[in-house]
């Protein structure tokens, strides 16, 4: 059969990755097999399968951390909670564009915001005998499912799409009553389905972290990335949603990946409530050498885990927030590319016979950004997922999300600018054309 990319060549690369399932690939392993078919063919592939962002970091944070190298701090080991002026900013930061107040002792940088994930997971787990399950509020990012496990973590998961609006209390509640949770995971906007918690449903959450002490790890991977209200202006409404309004018990994990663009730095930042930060649990000791929540998360957990972030990328950081706080520099600007390319390929695949998995917010169409979901009819979502590589299109299953919808991918914007449009526009009518009749090349 002849498709957009070599049948043969493709076959091969599938054949030669030792995967057992192509549809059940990580994210890591479904690039490479791409990036050794692109070699192998010299095509350009329309690459959906990682949510890396797609534009170069803003000026100001890379001439501050110029700066501050020139200077000489990369000799200096930083401060691993944080250099005292970062600190200040991200607090700043957090009480002009979210409207919550936490003390600059509680906030630091992270190695990523992944590295805030993994420490969140592994002190709040511990912070109490008994309560040691880790809650996934799913669709989610599969790798955190993946630290739980490094940790020796217990986790549950739901799929939140049928337990929306009033219907979250009693689902929530079924888990956390039996008082075995320490805490309660999700992403806002969500990886990968680019759902949004409103403000009854955040209360929902907070209410109940109140009622049974469990820890909120809010994932703000996309700060500000809901782009049907206007978040880029600082101390003025809206501010970003978030639990923090509903409980004390809860820790803030914000990237800089995406909303900033520094994916390449690798430095996140963490808010842990005042509440929370100054806590006690009975358990932590053992662990941490201390019962006090945010002595065993700085000391014990980030001392052990990477001594703190590279000093200059905290410069580079604290530059832009400053400017970002200051209202000189509009974060948002730039990454709403991300939510006009989300509309243009979301009806060229709806044209081509495509469907959208998670296509509401509730009683609204799901807003356009970072992320999308897609399905064809007749195929599951593994079998879809192999089916694109033919044509040069890649993207990851739902199924490795928690998503119960096993028929979807997740397709992400980021590296696919508006001259590749045509492209995927000619692609996905040419696998349209050769599905007409039930035809799937991954059965020839």
């Amino acid at each position: 059969m002849k498709t957009p990319i070599d049948f043969n060549i493709v076959r091969k690369n599938i054949k030669e990755s030792g995967l057992e399932k192509v549809g059940m690939a990580s994210i890591r392993e479904l690039n490479r097999l791409a990036n050794n078919i692109v070699e192998d063919t010299g095509d350009q592939f329309i690459r959906m399968e990682m949510g890396v962002p797609g534009f170069n970091p803003p000026v100001i944070a890379v001439e501050s951390e110029i700066e501050a190298l020139k200077k000489g701090v990369g000799s200096k080991y930083p401060p691993f909670d944080g250099i005292p002026q970062l600190k200040s900013e991200i607090s700043r930061f957090i009480k002009k564009f979210m409207n919550i107040d936490v003390d600059k002792v509680s906030c630091f940088p992270t190695v990523g915001s992944m590295q805030g994930c993994y420490m969140a997971m592994m002190v709040t787990s511990r912070r109490f005998k008994g309560k040691h399950k880790v809650l996934f509020i799913d669709p989610g990012f599969p790798v955190n499912k993946k630290q739980a496990k490094a940790i020796g973590l217990q986790y549950d998961q739901f799929d939140v799409y049928n337990f929306r609006g009033n219907k979250l209390e009693e689902k929530l509640e079924s888990y956390l009553s039996t008082g075995e949770f320490s805490s309660i995971m999700y992403s806002n906007p969500n990886n990968p389905s680019w759902i949004c918690f409103n403000d009854k449903e955040l209360e929902i959450i907070g209410k109940l972290a109140t009622k049974y002490d469990v820890v909120v790890l809010e994932d703000l991977a996309y700060f500000g990335m809901d782009f049907r209200k206007d978040y880029s202006v600082p101390g003025q409404e809206p501010y970003v949603p978030s639990v923090a309004n509903y409980t004390e018990n809860y820790i803030l994990l914000i990237s800089s990946s995406k909303s900033f663009s520094m994916a390449g730095q690798r430095i996140g930042m963490t808010a842990i409530s005042d509440h929370l930060f100054n806590s006690e649990g009975d358990n932590l000791k053992p662990y941490f050498d201390s019962n006090k929540f945010g002595y065993a998360y700085i000391f014990g957990a980030m001392y052990a885990l990477s001594s703190g972030v590279s000093h200059t990328n905290q410069y580079g950081l604290h530059g832009l927030l400053k400017a970002t706080n200051d209202g000189k520099y509009n974060f948002l600007e730039v990454v709403r590319e991300y939510g006009e390319r989300a509309k243009v390929m979301k009806k060229i695949f709806i044209d081509s016979g495509f469907e959208i998995v998670y296509d509401k917010d509730i009683d609204e169409p799901i807003a356009d950004g970072f992320y999308f979901t897609i399905s064809y009819p007749g195929f599951t979502g593994t079998e879809l997922v192999e089916e694109l590589m033919y044509y040069g299109i890649s993207a990851i299953s739902l199924s490795s999300t928690g998503s119960d919808r096993h028929e979807g991918l997740r397709a992400c914007v980021s590296f696919t600018p508006k001259e590749l449009f045509p492209v995927l526009e000619e692609r996905l009518r040419q696998f349209k054309i050769d599905h007409s009749d039930g035809t799937k090349v991954i059965n020839l």
